[in-house]
């Protein structure tokens, strides 16, 4: 035993020795030590136990939502009516009401909406929660086609309320068909005023987590018999991680015209296209510039803004928001429109970005009066006189008034504009404010420009048409100086938009076209672009001659128009297990940009390579996700089935022939074994059965036939048909616990020495077949789970990724609130 364990057991007797002498007795002492100590320690354990649990109970201190500063810069602000900030603050304290999107696009949103209002909405009249009665939901008033709608339930009170948990389990649901989407009521106004024609080209700058992309994705399919809009969306944003949940977003909408990239919004690079065999820079007619905000109109849902807020988050941002907003207005094209918008009440951070970009425009821009637009919206005129505060209380209203130790915080930018006249001209006042209180929602703000010329420093000729600077293997177009800061753009100009449409076609690059002529589209080199994240693999376009498409078309009878050429993989060795489709103009866009753009996903999923398909004649099964876009060049292997028939395919896993309609049986006998379409077409004569087209991929067998359709797209079609899901969705939840507690109870008799593999196997095999899903064997839906994969990995990967170097993703970290 060592010196310092002697004298630890030394002080530990001497201790014990002065608690006897002061209980009174060294034998009794002893005997009543134990079971005093007992005692003692059930009495420490029990305040213990209560503090522990009080605790708990207790959880977070609650947020005082209390903010001096906020209130007193709004109210000197005067953004607020007078006699109505009473109400707009009580507003702000009052929790923000859910809000729910029904997909527009596609043509059975109508039954969507009826089994909504009809079934589930009817549920709630009279109904009460914890002694509280539920309101009923309402639809926006301002939201086209009742496809919007607004309730007082929150989602704590939807998952665990038990009278709510029909409803609770139609919109989980539905969100994951991509069929509802969980939207701020504020948040769906940008997209509404950007006025979008299926054959616009949008560019969504600052696009994650996604809610506005998915609307522009509905408008560009506003008709859905066309397969292919002449218009796409390239959805962009700086986080790595958020373009995967962007990614996330858009995949449920199957659309063909959908490509995510991951750029600085303040710098993304000018693209190019072919036009007619010239290369030409490619401006868009659409651009949604929701840049990055302090977020004051989020109050009501992020409560830690309440603590947060400061003015010094808007003067950092003002800044980053306006170099964004000068990039976007530089790639649209004229007569182009381009909505910026914030979820901030801020002048800083709204009419004073966009006055600043009117006035270096000289005429380029206006505000589009957008007054008779959205009729039923309320909203408040942009404002023409603001002042700027520090911190710490102290106010400037001019430039000249700032000291010189300040003019790093606060910029000339910040500051509305003197001249009257030309304050006149720039009709501020066409600007929407959105205040919480008068339609009980968030804030917000949106301005509409439209772009009637090229911007001036785009418009300079050069003085000679001298030789581009020499640079080896690179075609990427020079921007305008945007990530410099706006106070550079004035002093070098770049040549004008037509002159570098000229410039790029005599900077040829043997290895791009190369790539381009074998239709490979890499990942950026990691030497031009300071790019981190996941490694994306390549989108390599199946050649023209290519044979592994010359048995799919010949066994499903594909249209001579079928445009075979948008095709592609995502690898270039070994076999092709999937391929994918976009549309025409985006397949322009990557084979013409793979060394300048870093593309994080595209394209929709048509075939999956199946291994007993061979033997039928064609390797590749139709996959549900891209049917609506492959259907109308089919001409073979379709089976139209009636309304039983769809329910029996939907319900059972694996169904005999014998138990469909003759008719279908008919069609099926003389027909090979191999994937198959079957399609419903509704009824005029009958109203009440499902009045919308259902599409569905399917697989004949020898004396079966089954459904290729994920588990919520098939609950889905069931609710349409008025087929009862909740019971069971609760009986699969059911069978899903039990068959756990099997798969324990047989690894423990495992390790006694029992196979408990084939038992495994059957209880699978047992489950899937009692709850209709798809079994072990089907095909998996492989590009889903590659998204969802590398969201799983994402906390594992940016431990080795170093951090963004942009001033973007600095000046986010102040406040990251996007709807």
């Amino acid at each position: 035993m060592g010196r310092r364990a002697r004298d630890r057991r030394r002080q530990q007797q001497q201790q014990q020795q002065q608690r006897q002498e002061r209980g009174g007795g060294g034998d009794q002492a002893v005997r009543a030590g134990p079971g005093e100590a007992k005692r003692g320690r059930e009495r420490r354990g029990r305040r213990a136990d209560g503090a522990f649990l009080q605790g708990w109970a207790g959880g977070y201190p609650e947020i005082v939502k209390e903010n001096e500063l906020f209130e007193r810069y709004y109210q000197e602000l005067g953004i607020v009516p007078a006699g109505e900030w009473d109400a707009f603050m009580a507003a702000l304290r009052e929790p923000l009401p859910a809000t729910l999107r029904i997909t527009g696009y596609r043509s059975h949103a109508k039954e969507i909406l009826h089994c909504l209002k009809e079934t589930y909405f009817r549920e709630l009249q009279d109904l009460e929660v914890d002694g509280q009665k539920v309101e009923m939901p309402q639809s926006l008033s301002w939201y086209p086609e009742e496809l919007a709608w607004h309730t007082n339930l929150s989602r704590k009170i939807l998952r665990k309320s038990p009278q709510l948990e029909k409803l609770h389990q139609f919109l989980v649901s539905e969100t994951e068909c991509g069929n509802i989407s969980r939207q701020e009521a504020v948040s769906m106004i940008p997209p509404l005023l950007l006025d979008v024609s299926p054959h616009h080209k949008i560019l969504d700058m600052c696009a994650a987590p996604g809610s506005k992309t998915v609307q522009l994705i509905e408008m560009l399919h506003a008709d859905m018999n066309v397969p292919f809009p002449k218009g796409f969306v390239i959805a962009n944003d700086v986080d790595n991680k958020r373009c995967y949940l962007l990614v996330h977003q858009a995949k449920r909408l199957n659309s063909p015209c959908i490509m995510v990239v991951n750029h600085d919004a303040s710098s993304i690079p000018n693209l190019q296209i072919d036009v007619d065999g010239r290369k030409e820079i490619l401006f868009y007619d659409r651009i949604l510039c929701d840049v990055p905000c302090s977020g004051d109109g989020t109050m009501r849902k992020n409560i830690d803004v309440w603590k947060k807020w400061t003015t010094q988050n808007s003067l950092q941002l003002h800044g980053l928001q306006l170099r964004i907003a000068t990039r976007g207005v530089e790639q649209l094209a004229e007569g182009g429109r381009m909505v910026y918008s914030t979820c901030s009440l801020n002048p800083i951070e709204n009419e004073a970005v966009i006055a600043s970009l009117l006035e270096k425009s000289q005429g380029a821009l206006e505000l589009a009066d957008v007054s008779s637009e959205l009729p039923g919206l309320k909203r408040m005129p942009g404002i023409t006189k603001w002042k700027v505060m520090l911190k710490d209380g102290q106010w400037f209203e001019e430039w000249k008034d700032v000291p010189s130790n300040r003019q790093t915080q606060i910029r000339p930018t910040m500051f509305p504009v003197k001249d009257e006249e030309k304050l006149k001209t720039m009709n501020l006042e066409r600007c929407l404010r959105i205040l919480p209180h008068h339609q009980n929602t968030g804030g917000f703000f949106v301005a509409v420009l439209i772009k009637k010329s090229p911007m001036p420093w785009n418009k300079r000729q050069p003085k000679v048409h001298q030789k581009l600077p020499e640079r080896t293997g690179n075609t990427e177009v020079t921007a305008a100086n945007s990530g410099n800061g706006s106070d550079c753009i004035f002093e070098e100009p770049t040549l004008a938009e037509n002159e570098e449409s000229k410039k790029m076609q005599e900077l040829p690059n043997s290895d791009t076209e190369q790539s381009k002529k074998e239709g490979v589209c890499g990942p950026p080199p990691s030497k031009k672009m300071k790019l981190f994240g996941f490694k994306e693999d390549p989108f390599v376009f199946l050649p023209e001659d290519d044979p592994l498409f010359l048995p799919i078309q010949k066994f499903y009878a594909l249209d001579p128009s079928f445009p075979k050429m948008n095709l592609l993989t995502r690898t270039q060795e070994g076999k092709k297990r999937q391929l994918y489709m976009v549309s025409k103009e985006l397949r322009n866009v990557l084979l013409n940009n793979s060394e300048k753009m870093k593309v994080i996903n595209t394209g929709i999923k048509v075939w999956s390579r199946n291994s007993d398909g061979e033997q039928f004649g064609c390797a590749f099964r139709l996959a549900q996700e891209g049917i609506y876009t492959l259907y109308p060049f089919i001409h073979a292997r379709i089976i139209n089935v009636c309304i039983e028939d769809v329910k029996i395919l939907l319900t059972q896993e694996n169904p005999f022939l014998s138990k469909f309609s003759s008719e279908t049986q008919k069609k099926v006998k003389d027909m090979a074994m191999g994937s198959i379409v079957l399609k419903y077409d509704p009824d005029p004569e009958k109203p009440h059965e499902l009045q919308c087209p259902i599409v569905l991929c399917g697989w004949q067998g020898k004396t079966s036939l089954r459904a290729f359709v994920p588990k919520n797209e098939r609950l889905h079609y069931l609710r349409m048909m008025g087929v009862e899901v909740f019971k069971a969705k609760r009986k699969e939840e059911e069978l899903e616990n039990k068959t756990k507690e099997e798969i324990q109870q047989g690894l423990v008799q495992t390790e006694e020495g029992m196979d408990v593999e084939d038992k495994e196997h059957d209880l699978v095999t047992k489950m899937e077949a009692e709850i209709g899903g798809e079994s072990s064997q089907s095909p998996v839906e492989s590009s889903a789970m590659e998204v969802e994969n590398k969201i799983e990995d994402l906390d594992q990967s940016s431990k080795n990724a170093n951090s963004h170097v942009s001033q973007e993703g600095k000046d986010t970290d102040a406040s990251n609130v996007k709807d």
